[in-house]
């Protein structure tokens, strides 16, 4: 440290005035004296100011860089909260629209999903009723199944009792040639042989001619009769039937040719509550005979009468066929 220097100032005072280059030589003096201690002061507190200004200064500079450090924190908290608030805000506004976008998908994938739950529903039933129809299908299918089945062991029936048919065809196109020469033979040996003068008649011998028919009467006796099937079928072996009667003059020559009162059978019965011919046609002239009763048969008389009698009863029968052309 300096070493202080002091200075003192001594001022004489006289009575007597100076002259005035003394006094101003003597305060030349004492302000050089004040001045230089002054200066020795001076320096000496400017040294120690100087080390202290230093210390201030470094002082002063750590405080500011403290109250900047504080003030930056400050700063930075603030800038941090200011942040966080807008972050909070953000986040918040960011979160209403989240929010009113996730109710909005929520709605959606909602009703998505009941639409989805109807389908599946409508997809069941459709399911349920594709497996009732399969099952019924499959039914019918079994069913049909079985019946093609049948209808190919049906087929099979029917192309066996075809080659048997045309076996039999073949067999009875033979038989028919065999027969129509065997008719032939038979016609003229019916017909002509027992003519004594070689011609051939038109109705075999015991059989009456009139026009183009001829009739026979077989009248055997009581206990030979026959019911009128019985008597129909014999007719039918003699290459006959019973006669049908279409008009008023048919009809007199049938009852010409019955016998007596006790009647012959005719080709007309009761079918189906009505009259009918053999051949299927129905009675036209109600007034030949009474109302038709199941199970009749009509016999024709001489007097011109029909009755009608039960068809079991053993009756005598009237055959007729066509007149053999000459």
């Amino acid at each position: 440290m300096a070493e202080e220097v002091n200075y003192a100032s001594v001022v004489f005072k006289s009575n007597h005035q100076a002259p005035p280059e003394a006094i101003k030589e003597e305060e030349t003096v004492y302000d050089e004296v004040k001045m230089k201690r002054r200066t020795s002061q001076q320096t000496a507190d400017t040294a120690d100011d100087k080390q202290n200004n230093n210390n201030n200064n470094n002082n002063k500079q750590r405080r500011r860089y403290q109250r900047l450090a504080c003030c930056f924190g400050v700063l930075c908290v603030v800038l941090l909260g200011g942040l966080v608030g807008v972050f909070v805000v953000l986040a918040s506004l960011s979160g209403e629209k989240n929010k009113t976008t996730l109710l909005a998908e929520i709605h959606n994938l909602k009703n998505l999903t009941d639409k989805l739950s109807a389908d599946n529903d409508n997809l069941r039933m459709e399911h349920n009723t594709l497996t009732v129809e399969l099952s019924n299908l499959t039914t019918k299918y079994n069913v049909l199944d079985s019946k093609n089945a049948n209808l190919t062991t049906r087929n099979q029936d029917l192309e066996n009792q075809s080659n048997t048919l045309r076996q039999q065809i073949q067999y009875m196109e033979t038989n028919w040639t065999e027969l129509n020469i065997s008719r032939a033979q038979w016609s003229i040996d019916t017909y002509c042989i027992h003519n004594a003068e070689g011609k051939c008649e038109a109705c075999r011998k015991g059989w009456l001619h009139n026009q183009k028919t001829c009739y026979v009467t077989i009248n055997p006796n009581p206990p030979g009769g026959k019911t009128w099937t019985e008597a129909r079928e014999n007719c039918r072996e003699k290459n006959a039937d019973f006669p049908v009667v279409l008009t008023e003059e048919e009809k007199n020559i049938i009852d010409k040719y019955s016998y007596g009162d006790v009647g012959d059978w005719i080709g007309l019965r009761v079918e189906d509550g009505k009259w009918k011919w053999i051949d299927g046609t129905e009675l036209n002239q109600i007034s030949w005979i009474g109302p038709p009763v199941d199970g009749h048969c009509a016999v024709s008389t001489q007097s011109g009468v029909w009755r009608s009698v039960s068809c079991d009863l053993r009756k005598q029968w009237i055959c007729v066929q066509d007149a053999l052309s000459v």
